[in-house]
């Protein structure tokens, strides 16, 4: 049976229709998949991102923990509430998560996990902690409300505790500031400013039917897809997984090889797949013309298969077809996506195609 979120019957409430998702029953739409999107790009938007997992590592020992368990390199987080993406990776180099990690002091960082991953993720992060001086605390009493779009900051910041709103309304982006069990970081999944909010999750309905009453609409799974798209952000378990690493997944700049001090699982792995070359190819794509570009459709140079999209879509703000792709490294010009049997031509742009309301091609 599918986890509820501390939502569901709010959404059911609004009109959601609801469907399965990583074991979780989400919110796809509340009647306009479309609306949602645009009222992101455009106004103010929220989701339920209550299926995620905070994460707390605690201890002494915590950054020599976490210098070795990710890909990305936490010495670069020195500011308190300071954010950084990274990979965590499987000696072999394969992605088994990304995620956010916050530097809130010395002995305290904090993890934000994918929904579908948590219970892999966490096993994970004990066995690597076995030894150490480190405490793993899944945060199963916080729930999570990500409010996206331009006027996001400013419909949110009213309905913060009074001793919470002046420090989130200094954050910087990529950085978080913290009161009590509340905690804001100025972090989002959709290519637009605003926070995601962690409070306690038996105060989560009060804040999100206070959202709503101040003008920001909820939005679904739907919506969120297509902005992240839009966004050229990775999806875990589509556009990178356990089979691929950073390196064929454009997410290079996640795993620095440059400290050769730092021994990082799936490091030597890395740098293996580098020396060897060939890598493939992380890339944006256009379709020329009409149709829709779908997730494990086939790239063709000629008659040749080259490679494969690894998320596609529809892109609402553009009002055409996008996608991410991989694709063979020795591959030339004239791609063409194979749609039920008609090759048609796509063009090779990097990502993102929408930032801050604005096309980036």
């Amino acid at each position: 049976m599918d986890k509820k979120t501390i939502l569901n019957q709010t959404h059911r409430e609004m009109g959601a229709r609801m469907v399965p998702f990583g074991g979780w029953d989400m919110p796809v739409h509340y009647g306009s998949q479309i609306e949602e999107h645009h009222a992101v790009r455009k106004d103010a938007g929220m989701f339920d991102v209550c299926h995620m997992t905070a994460v707390d590592i605690r201890g002494p020992e915590a950054r020599s923990f976490l210098r070795h368990l990710l890909a990305n390199d936490i010495d670069k987080l020195r500011m308190p509430g300071k954010a950084l993406y990274s990979c965590m990776l499987k000696e072999n180099g394969g992605v088994i998560d990304d995620l956010i990690v916050y530097y809130m002091s010395d002995d305290w960082y904090r993890m934000v996990i994918n929904a579908a991953t948590t219970e892999k993720d966490i096993a994970w992060m004990e066995r690597q902690a076995e030894g150490a001086d480190v405490a793993i605390q899944p945060r199963r009493d916080l729930g999570m409300i990500a409010i996206q779009g331009p006027k996001a900051r400013e419909k949110t910041l009213p309905l913060l505790p009074d001793d919470l709103r002046e420090a989130a309304g200094q954050l910087g982006p990529f950085h978080a500031a913290t009161n009590g069990e509340w905690f804001v970081g100025r972090t989002g999944y959709t290519g637009e400013d605003g926070f995601e909010v962690l409070l306690p999750e038996n105060q989560v309905v009060a804040l999100w039917n206070a959202l709503a009453e101040a003008g920001v609409r909820p939005c679904g799974l739907g919506a969120r897809d297509t902005l992240r798209l839009e966004a050229g952000m990775n999806l875990y378990g589509a556009d990178m997984d356990e089979d691929t690493s950073p390196l064929e997944s454009g997410l290079a700049w996640t795993a620095p090889l440059g400290n050769l001090e730092r021994d990082f699982i799936g490091r030597s792995a890395l740098v293996v797949q580098k020396v060897s070359g060939n890598l493939p190819l992380f890339t944006g794509l256009l379709l020329e013309g009409k149709g829709v570009l779908r997730n494990h459709q086939k790239l063709y140079e000629g008659e040749r298969e080259v490679g494969e999209i690894t998320s596609g879509g529809f892109s609402p703000t553009l009002q055409r077809a996008i996608g991410l792709a991989r694709i063979s490294a020795d591959a030339g010009d004239g791609i063409t996506v194979d749609i039920r049997g008609r090759k048609l031509p796509v063009r090779l742009v990097r990502p993102p195609f929408v930032r801050n309301g604005k096309s980036c091609i």
